[in-house]
């Protein structure tokens, strides 16, 4: 991925993560993006433009009033993602005694076409909830998901946004899928579309300090700062032998996230890739 691409996603990040703002459209020459009138902040935007690594110029304005759920329509397309072994970067030899999958998911809103030349399709209906697989982070969640054992495991997927990661893990038979958000907005939708697949996933609204009892994996796509203060209570919560999968950082980030996972007794096994991001496996 080229600089403007790095800088894009970065920007993203910290719009969509540390501020308000919705949605996100690339445009040749930049990024819009978009945020409810009363929660704009212009003073937040100035300083936020203001730090961040290189320089940037923008302006705002007020959007007429429109159909915006037909104008998102428009604009949204369905994602396949391919998963096997072909992008999982080895870490630790004892990770190819695994079985790897290999097959695609077809993640599409109610609107897009059904598909039936796939492994697995995914009705997700975003709204206002991080997670539809356009993202490299969820889409390599989603692959770590497809590929490893999850049958009659415990599965946790924490900040589960569409719970997206956690609906994947309930179609291939996890014994239980509990899906933990802070966010009312994502809480709301998280449930909508696990009732939308036909599948049965327990969710509550929290931060780490929700997580109750122990579980065979964690899932955890958040942001670099989160998942080093949250992950103690990650790995008190996973059985031993247990993955915690973790994403939603860059590869530049990888370094911290495997030192503070070593202190806590997890070791790295693999690890994915794309587009500058990066995912890791961590084994107890």
């Amino acid at each position: 991925m080229d600089d403007t691409g790095l800088w894009r996603d970065m920007l993203v990040d910290t719009l969509g993560n540390e501020g308000p703002y919705e949605s996100f459209v690339e445009t040749p020459d930049g990024l819009k993006a978009y945020v409810q009138a009363s929660q704009y902040d212009a003073a937040w935007l100035a300083s936020a433009v203001q730090a961040f690594p290189v320089p940037l110029r923008y302006k705002a304005e007020e959007m007429e009033d429109r159909d915006w759920n037909a104008e998102w329509e428009k604009g949204h397309e369905a994602v396949l993602v391919q998963y096997g072994d072909h992008d999982r970067k080895v870490v630790n030899a004892a990770a190819q005694d695994e079985a790897v999958r290999s097959g695609s998911i077809w993640v599409r809103a109610p609107f897009h076409p059904h598909r039936d030349d796939v492994s697995y399709e995914l009705i997700i209906e975003p709204k206002m909830s991080f997670g539809t697989a356009h993202h490299p982070t969820t889409y390599m969640m989603l692959s770590y998901v497809a590929e490893l054992p999850v049958n009659g495991l415990r599965v946790l997927d924490m900040g589960c946004g569409t719970a997206v990661l956690g609906i994947l893990a309930k179609m291939r038979g996890a014994s239980y899928v509990e899906g933990i958000d802070i966010d009312e907005w994502a809480f709301a939708n998280a449930r909508e579309n696990a009732a939308s697949n036909g599948v049965e996933l327990t969710f509550k609204l929290g931060g780490a300090e929700a997580i109750d009892g122990t579980f065979d994996i964690i899932l955890a796509n958040i942001n670099r700062n989160i998942l080093l203060a949250d992950m103690p209570r990650y790995a008190a919560a996973l059985n031993p032998g247990g993955s915690l999968l973790l994403s939603g950082f860059y590869e530049a980030d990888e370094g911290a996230l495997i030192a503070k996972a070593n202190e806590l007794g997890m070791v790295l096994k693999d690890k994915k890739n794309r587009d500058g991001w990066s995912s890791l496996r961590l084994v107890k």
